[in-house]
């Protein structure tokens, strides 16, 4: 491999939001939320999960992806925790689990999105608490809530540390991009133009309109700073 091409791959793996970065996070995390829940369990923990499969999937949005709005701490922790309540509460009321599962999915997410807090882990959550388990059906709905609670509130805890003190401000911080001066032709964009168009799309996308906003506005900045340079 060319000497240009390994600096380039090792600048995408140790950047500020390289792929290096989000890995440690996520073990670090994970592996922390796992040690916490098997201490809390204590005589409990030969019994009762101690890492559940969803938090592996928070993990990914915590540490990869800390501006995304889904991987903000209220989506992790209402997200993950509300979905869980309500897979175990449609599975106590739908036995047959084929119809348990997806009732228990489409439910999951619309309360999330109600209580501005879509996680899409969420959805593996409740699929968890539908589709039940031999701990749940022994030891009742605590046999995944209490476990899947300290996974994620020590995920948490430890995304605001390891992030914060990687550079990336979590949870996430808008950065505020000073408008161009109006006698640019760049300061014609609006904000009324962007909602215009995020309106036309009809799409959820996964980054806020406040950070588009910001994008546009650093964009335009950009432009004009070149402009500016070329009538000198």
């Amino acid at each position: 491999m060319p000497y240009r091409l390994l600096i380039r791959a090792a600048s995408r793996a140790t950047g500020r939001l390289g792929w290096l970065r989000g890995a440690m996070g996520a073990l670090l995390g994970a592996g922390l939320a796992a040690i916490v829940t098997r201490l809390f369990l204590g005589t409990n923990a030969a019994a009762l999960p101690w890492l559940i499969a969803p938090v592996g999937a928070s993990a990914v949005l915590v540490f990869v992806l800390p501006a995304s709005p889904l991987a903000q701490p209220w989506p992790v922790f209402g997200g993950d925790m509300l979905s869980a309540l309500i897979g175990l509460a449609v599975a106590h009321y739908v036995p047959a689990p084929m119809l348990a599962a997806p009732l228990a999915l489409g439910a999951a997410i619309a309360a999330m999105s109600l209580c501005r807090c879509l996680h899409p882990p969420g959805g593996a959550c409740a699929l968890v608490g539908a589709l039940g388990s031999p701990a749940i059906s022994e030891q009742g709905w605590h046999a995944l809530l209490m476990p899947l609670g300290i996974n994620v509130v020590t995920l948490i805890a430890a995304g605001w540390l390891y992030n914060n003190l990687t550079g990336h401000a979590w949870p996430h911080s808008l950065q505020p991009v000073p408008q161009p001066r109006p006698e640019s032709w760049a300061s014609s964009y609006e904000s009324g133009d962007l909602d215009a168009v995020l309106e036309e799309w009809d799409e959820v996308l996964d980054v806020s309109r406040d950070d588009l906003e910001a994008l546009f506005r650093a964009v335009e900045r950009r432009i004009q700073q070149r402009w500016e340079e070329q009538q000198r």
